[in-house]
């Protein structure tokens, strides 16, 4: 599933209060903590995110403390005592055997020496694959059974609808519009190599003026050089955005395209702009552009608080009305 679906299942097993403990499996740096961080902002409630892998056992089940002469574990302190939450356990099979085995009690029985979870939180895992090369230990057949498993893959649209709403730097989601394909590109023989994680880093890079190959790697940093040559050379979008952009033509070449189109959405700071950007593409460009353009803007004249504005000077235009009507769950009418 994509990173987007994979937060609808989980908003859902939140929604309908199911806690059963969930596995969540992909590659490093396509965003699973930050799903599950996200929804628990957006819901909410509490996070706790556990790393395993370093972890003793010792630090999972408490330390044990003689008391009258019987050992009673002292859990430690970053465990819930109460509320309602989620107690994420990240990198799970990349702890050793001796760990899994006390986390296995923990996200099993709910209870691992003399703590309990609280009846408010949920335990849910996370892991990577051995195809990712990572360090990981076989999980137990036994273990494995008692999980649900969740297929996570890394998904352009997932990370650009991210990236939109969070600011990553309008060239860096352009690029990646135009090269969907490095957004998550693995690469053995380099410690740095592209993911969504790495590329969100290699925009806070590039926003310093500092070299995103410490991010991404050198390969893709002279891919996104060049790139950048392209978009310095791009018309200023200001007039378009001020509904000025009539004696203006839309790009021809296609990478040119994906940066006109995203600049746009990312420079327009309101509903006025976006109309007259969202005017000025149905002017010059065709269908399917429109349409690109008028997803990302809706998301984010949504996050603004202008998509209700912006529906109605749409509703105002006929010729924008069949895009308002392709569109009309994302503008909520």
């Amino acid at each position: 599933m994509t990173p987007t679906e994979l937060k609808a299942y989980l908003d859902r097993l939140l929604t309908q209060n199911l806690k059963i403990s969930t596995m969540i499996w992909g590659s490093p740096g396509i965003g699973k903590s930050s799903i599950v961080g996200q929804l628990a902002l957006e819901k909410a409630i509490d996070f706790i995110d556990v790393r395993l892998s370093q972890l003793a056992p010792t630090d999972l089940r408490g330390l044990p403390v003689a008391i009258d002469g019987i050992s009673k574990w002292y859990p430690p302190e970053f465990l819930p005592r109460e509320g309602r939450g989620i107690l994420f356990l990240d990198e799970l099979n990349m702890a050793p055997p001796a760990m899994q085995g006390v986390a296995q009690q923990l996200i099993l029985d709910r209870r691992v020496g003399s703590y309990t979870v609280p009846e408010g939180w949920f335990v849910w895992a996370a892991g990577n694959r051995k195809e990712d090369r990572a360090a990981v230990f076989e999980m137990p057949a036994p273990l494995a059974n008692r999980f649900l498993h969740l297929q996570v893959e890394p998904d352009f649209e997932s990370f650009k609808a991210y990236a939109l709403e969070t600011g990553v730097h309008e060239q860096t989601i352009a690029f990646l519009s135009f090269r969907s394909t490095l957004l998550h590109k693995f690469d053995p023989q380099q410690p740095a190599w592209c993911s969504p994680r790495s590329w969100v880093m290699a925009s806070a890079l590039h926003t310093a003026g500092l070299g995103i190959a410490p991010a991404v790697g050198v390969a893709a940093e002279a891919e996104f050089a060049a790139y950048l040559q392209l978009y310095r050379t791009l018309p200023d979008l200001t007039p378009i955005l001020k509904g000025n952009g009539d004696r203006m033509a839309f790009p021809t070449e296609p990478s040119a395209r994906y940066a006109t189109a995203i600049g746009l959405t990312v420079r327009a700071a309101d509903a006025n702009q976006a109309y007259s950007a969202f005017t000025w593409l149905s002017q010059t460009a065709t269908a399917e552009w429109v349409q690109l353009f008028a997803i990302d803007m809706f998301r984010v004249m949504r996050s603004k608080g202008q998509m209700g504005t912006l529906a109605k000077l749409v509703q105002k235009d006929a010729q924008l009305q069949k895009f308002l009507q392709e569109f009309q769950q994302l503008v909520g009418l």
